[in-house]
């Protein structure tokens, strides 16, 4: 079984300067809830299908199983995905000894940074960047799949709100 144990936090702060990478990406959810989903991702000019689900009692361990599929059917998957697709791009930002994944989302999610970094273990600690906001781990709100059925221009006027 394949495991993905990540923490999420807000983006604040200047990044791209220290960006080793960035790619274009546009996913679907062909099917997902609050525990699971199904999605297709075209990264670059490779395509990938995705199977998530949640691990009893954690916020950060999700079980994971990701393959490379031709970008073909990718595009052709992404036609019966429920709409929006998300549109982002990711950037690669090495700091303090770990690799963070950093989302700029555009569309309907325009405005939202996202940075995730994955750990080896769950109690994992993390010396966090400058760039880094509020965690925002287990708040299922920035879920992608969590932002196609309520995208982030629903609520963002709200943030304080929920905080």
């Amino acid at each position: 079984m394949s495991y993905e144990i990540e923490r999420k936090f807000l983006v604040t702060g200047d990044f791209k300067h220290l960006a080793t990478s960035s790619t274009y990406i546009v996913q679907g959810y062909i099917f997902s809830n609050q525990e699971k989903s199904v999605r297709v991702r075209l990264k670059g000019d490779k395509g990938y299908i995705t199977v998530k689900s949640n691990v009893e009692d954690s916020k950060v361990t999700r079980n994971e199983w990701e393959y490379e599929i031709p970008a073909p059917e990718v595009n052709e998957m992404l036609r019966i995905c429920k709409p929006p697709l998300i549109e982002k791009t990711r950037y690669i930002v090495y700091q303090k000894n770990m690799m963070f994944e950093i989302d700029e989302f555009y569309g309907v999610n325009e405005g939202l940074l996202l940075a995730e970094v994955e750990l080896t273990f769950e109690n994992q600690l993390i010396e966090k960047p400058d760039f880094l906001g509020r965690e925002v781990t287990g708040d299922k709100r920035y879920f992608n799949s969590e932002l196609v059925r309520h995208p982030y221009c629903e609520w963002k006027d709200q943030i304080d709100e929920f905080i």
